[in-house]
Formats: structure tokens, sequence, C-alpha cells
């Protein structure tokens, strides 16, 4: 007897990744193809449409050459969020480069519209906070500046969306242009209230409803697949969710107070928080995880560090410590501490709870014993405490303490880093067997939305623990590093507390 497959697609900031999954939980094969990243200024950061999907046709072609593509049933789609694409509705071509989520070209403008004081009508509305990371600037900013973006919108054949959207309507020859709330709640434009594009927000952002897409349930069905090599006509695509909503749900947390942490390019922190919004009082962002099949709409506290893997590439590319990102834990390793040497990866700005778009990186404390070693400890240490930094403002808007956090993603294979995590942030780590979460979500978001499993307490029995990291560090230590570790911040961000 045939097995049934779900493809998923995670389209990532690097690389895109097509999975196929048997309806068991399964891995039957997958393939991941990289490609190219722009930096066309200080600041910039582009992404080629016509690579990305070019990415995901070749992973497609790889899989379906090793599973009869008949019997996939249903495709989900998981993506980097807040990178806002453009273009042509009536030929699905690319009309400018994507702006992706790290870019920070619009630092400016947040700041002219902080200085307006609407960031809490922003926040009150959306649950996120002023800052370039988030779609809404980039897309005025695409409005006001590209030509080709301007005539398009002139002629009414302009399409914008987050990723998942182009890939959508690529996969479907044109036809579909939706999105679902995981990843409409990025952009700076949707209510959380009522789930619909805010009349207001398009306004102050001089966008025009009828270029963004149809808002549906993150599991439903979105279109099928039509004219894609590899794949038959009439696959539904039937699952869509921000990459890392995508994991909170790969990860079952499915419950108010769970929490997971996703180790990627930047650093995700998720928790559950149920079915009402809270808006953060220590500027964590509020932003939809999902809404299912049956429309009810489960919320997250989120708070995100830029620059978790990234920082190791740069050990890798930049200070060329290491000739591969895996080097990081040996040569770490080393050492049994840092010497005193603090490394606070702002390439890139920081984040929650200080969104400094100017924050720049720091790495102090160096002496003449300092050694490449200490440097790459600092390093893994200066991505953790980002985490405590978030956590710290998660337990506060929660008014407890979390028990355990799930980790994920490819840095949560560095044994030592996940030690240092759990120390400093004191509490234990779970790692999950299948730690590619964000994939396994879209499986799952696609499976619930094609009836494969007919709720979200089914997947939670699916969840198996591979190891758990316990906190060791006494408290009175913890608390002097996290001193160390804020003064450190202070050289890098102007904004921080003292």
């Amino acid at each position: 007897m045939s097995k049934n497959y779900i493809l998923a697609i995670d389209q990532g900031t690097t690389s895109s990744k097509v999975l196929v999954m048997d309806t068991d939980l399964n891995p039957v094969c997958e393939h991941a193809t990289p490609f190219e990243q722009y930096f066309p200024n200080p600041g910039w950061v582009e992404h080629d449409l016509n690579q990305i999907w070019g990415s995901v046709q070749a992973g497609i072609e790889v899989v379906t050459a090793k599973v009869d593509a008949k019997n996939i049933i249903a495709i989900g789609i998981t993506n980097q969020r807040e990178t806002i694409c453009f273009w042509n509705k009536l030929t699905g071509e690319p009309l400018a480069r994507a702006i992706v989520w790290q870019d920070r070209r619009t630092s400016d403008r947040c700041e002219e519209l902080r200085a307006q004081k609407i960031e809490s009508m922003i926040q009150g509305k959306t649950g996120l906070l002023l800052d370039p990371y988030f779609s809404s600037t980039k897309l005025e900013w695409m409005l006001k500046n590209n030509s080709a973006v301007k005539e398009a919108s002139k002629r009414g054949v302009l399409a914008v969306g987050t990723i998942e959207s182009f890939l959508l309507a690529r996969l479907s020859a044109g036809i579909a242009h939706a999105t679902e709330p995981s990843n409409a709640s990025r952009t700076m434009l949707l209510n959380l209230s009522n789930q619909k594009w805010d009349a207001e927000l398009l306004t102050l952002f001089n966008v025009s409803e009828n270029i963004l897409p149809e808002i549906k349930p993150s599991f439903g069905n979105f279109g099928s697949t039509k004219n894609v090599k590899g794949l038959p006509d009439g696959i539904p695509v039937t699952g869509m969710i921000g990459d890392q909503q995508s994991a909170l749900l790969g990860q079952a947390c499915i419950e108010e107070g769970q929490a997971k942490c996703t180790f990627g390019t930047g650093a995700f922190l998720l928790m559950n928080i149920g079915k009402k919004i809270q808006i953060s009082k220590n500027r964590l962002l509020t932003t939809i995880a999902w809404t299912d099949q049956n429309a009810e709409t489960t919320y997250a506290l989120e708070g995100s560090a830029f620059m978790a893997g990234a920082t190791i590439q740069w050990l890798r590319d930049g200070l060329q410590i290491i000739s591969k990102a895996s080097d990081v834990e040996a040569l770490a390793s080393s050492v049994n501490s840092t010497e005193g040497v603090m490394f606070v990866p702002a390439f890139t700005g920081l984040g929650a709870p200080y969104w400094d778009p100017n924050a720049r990186a720091v790495i102090s404390g160096l002496t003449r014993g300092s050694t490449k070693a200490h440097i790459a400890r600092a390093a893994l240490e200066g991505i953790a405490f980002q985490n405590v930094d978030l956590l710290l403002a998660m337990e506060q808007d929660m008014g407890g303490r979390l028990k355990a956090l799930n980790v994920d993603g490819g840095a949560c294979k560095n044994n030592l880093l996940m030690q240092i995590q759990a120390d400093l942030v004191g509490c234990n780590l779970e790692r999950p067997v299948f730690t590619e979460t964000t994939s396994l979500g879209a499986v799952f978001a696609a499976g619930l939305g094609v009836g494969v499993w007919t709720s979200l307490n089914e997947i939670k029995k699916v969840w198996k623990l591979e190891r758990q990291f316990e906190s060791t560090m006494d408290t009175n230590t913890r608390t002097k590093r996290h001193l160390e570790w804020k003064r450190a911040v202070s050289a890098a961000c102007p904004r921080a507390p003292a």
C-alpha cells in the first residue's frame, strides 16, 4: 500500500529547504539550496526573488525524484517573515529585489514616526514596536523610491506580500494571492483584534489595500499547484505559517505558557499566551501564532535577537578564526571562560527589549592574553545573553518563572552553546529528537489544513525529547555575569538602560 506524503517548503534567510514526510511523520527526503545575499549599501539586505524561487524549485525537483509526487496530498509553507516582495500580478515576475527583514534602510523613517508619538497607537493595534525590522516602512520606501514598483502600482498590476505569498503565487501560476495571520501580523499593517488590514495604518504608510494579499486562516486551502516542474497540477497548499510560529507549532507548544527558542540566523523566543491579546509592557512583541481551521486564534509574545548563527558566520567569514561554523564549539571549549572578554553581536542593531537599529557590535575586555578561543566563547555567550534579556522581559510580562525552554534550529546542536544558555538563563533546556521543528511545523500546518490531524492536541503526542540541559550556575554568579553583559551592551547601544 502506497503512503501519502506532505511536502514542506521551509524558505529561510540564506537557503530554501524542501522536505517530504509521510503522514506518520517519518522524514523521507529533503534538499536545501542556498542562494545569494545582496548588500548594495551599508545596512541594506536584499534577495533576488527569482533566485529564491529557483532554490525552491531545485528542492522540489530533487525530492520528487525520490518519491511518487502523485502521493503528495498537501503542501505546507513556512518562511522568513518580514521580508517584503514585489511582483507583477499578471506575469508573476519580480519587479525588484525583496527587502529582507535584516534591512535597516528605514531607520530614519522609524525615528521620524517615533518622534510623532504614535508608537503606542501602533503597538496597540499591531502588537509591534517601531523598527525597520517590520514590513510596513520597507513597503513604503519601495513605493516611494523604486520606479518599476511605482509604475506597476499606477497600472494596477502590483502584487505585494511576504515570502509565503510570493511562493503561493508561483506555485499556483499566479492564481492565488493570499497570506495568513502569523505572517500578516509581522507587516505592521494588520489589526490584531479583527485580523484585517488596518485602514489607519495603510494611510500612515501610504499603502493601498488592493496591492496586499487576502488573509486566510493558517490551516486551510490557499490554492493548488499549476505548472510547477516536478509536481502534478492540483496539489493543495493547505498550510502557511511564519517560520518562528512554525517552530512553536513544531515544538508542540500548543498550551499557554509553553515557550521555545529557535537558534537560526537570529535567535527567536516565542511564548504561547493563549487566546487573548496581551500587549507587552517590556518592549516585547505580541504576535499571532496561528489561526486554526476553526478560525480560533492563538497569540504569542516574542523577542528576537537578530544575530545568532549569523554571529558564528561572521567569526568564519569576517574574522576568519574558524574554517566552518561547526568548529566554533571545539574552539570555544578549549578555554574554561572568556577571561573577561564580552561580545555584543549587534551587527544589525539590537532587537527586544532595546529596539535600537543604530546599535553596533562590540568586543570588549580584551587583553594581551586574549585569544581567538576567548572571542569564540564570548560570541556564544553573547548569543545566549541576548536570550536572557528576552526571557527576563517575558517572565515580567507573564508574572512567573519559566520552568523549561524548548530549543531548536541548527545552532541548538552546539552542546556548549546549549549549556551556556541553560546556565545563563537559569532554567532547563529541552532539545527534541527532530530539531528541524520549523519544517515540522509546516508539515503540521498542512496536515491540519488537509485533515490528516483534526486538532492541535493530536500533534502533542508526537513530540519527543532527545536531551535536557540542566542549569548548573548559582544565582549570584548568574546575576554578576548579567550585570557584566549589561555594561557591555551600554557601549553598543545608547538606548540601553544604565
